[in-house]
């Protein structure tokens, strides 16, 4: 269904209302704060994600409400602190939209999207109260493939790349190397130094040929799960415990499970 600028304004306001009231007359609303709720978000915005990559659109929706809900929260905090309210969060959000945008709302000249990032990072580091250096934008707390990701892509953005994409591969390759050495060394902390060189050349691989690499490793988990479930559920049928069966068994109903999938 689709709504007016009106009835969505409006939507918005009873939401905001709806929360003025129970932060006076709920005890819980009324003793969160911004470190209690901190958890919650991050649960509620993982659930949206987790909504996304399902394309369940009734929970996508519902997951949706519950990240707004943090956010007017935390400017209702912020309203009460004197700091902020959700007014001034909406308005330096729509200013930084606009001066972000200056080949829409000014006279920059774009090709592509490509064009879009690039500018994007010498924006950034104009912006009053904005970043200094160019990582300095990509969050301490990022999980460490997302954060990878986002590391290369800025590094990328002011020109910090291969010439070509293809060259990415004689990386990994030395990377693949460097680790195989130190496993013969048995040097646990080298091995761990070059299992994350080899991870960062992979997430950095998988960027340059337009693959997002959490959600490529998070398919190939869900697909993983759905096929050893298959496995745990047909060894559990025919009255079988998986720590009896033999490797060649469970690989058997694992190719059964990857035959399902293809038909």
């Amino acid at each position: 269904m689709k709504h007016s600028r009106e009835e969505k304004i409006e939507a918005l306001g009873k939401v905001i209302d709806t929360l003025d009231i129970l932060r006076v007359e709920c005890p819980w609303d009324r003793k969160q704060t911004n470190e209690s709720l901190r958890p919650n978000t991050i649960e509620e915005v993982y659930e949206l994600c987790e909504a996304l990559l399902n394309s369940d659109k009734a929970n996508i929706k519902k997951e949706l409400g519950d990240v707004l809900l943090h956010i007017l929260f935390y400017s209702k905090i912020g309203e009460e602190s004197g700091d902020f309210d959700i007014a001034d969060v909406a308005e330096a959000l729509n200013a930084k939209l606009i001066f972000r945008h200056p080949h829409v709302f000014g006279d920059t000249k774009v090709n592509d999207s490509h064009d879009v990032e690039q500018n994007w990072e010498q924006i950034k580091l104009k912006e009053k109260g904005g970043n200094k250096t160019v990582l300095a934008g990509v969050p301490k707390s990022l999980p460490a493939m997302i954060k990878a990701d986002r590391i290369q892509e800025k590094a990328s953005n002011v020109g910090f790349d291969w010439d070509e994409r293809s060259q990415v591969w004689d990386k990994v390759r030395e990377e693949i190397g460097e680790v195989a050495k130190e496993i013969d060394a048995m040097s646990q902390d080298r091995m761990e130094a070059e299992f994350g060189d080899l991870f960062f050349s992979l997430v950095n691989a998988a960027r340059l040929y337009g693959v997002n690499p959490e959600n490529a490793l998070e398919r190939t988990n869900q697909k993983f799960i759905s096929r050893f479930n298959y496995v745990e559920a047909a060894a559990k049928k025919a009255g079988r415990n998986l720590k009896e069966m033999t490797l060649a068994e469970m690989d058997e109903l694992w190719n059964e499970a990857k035959s399902i999938e293809q038909n």
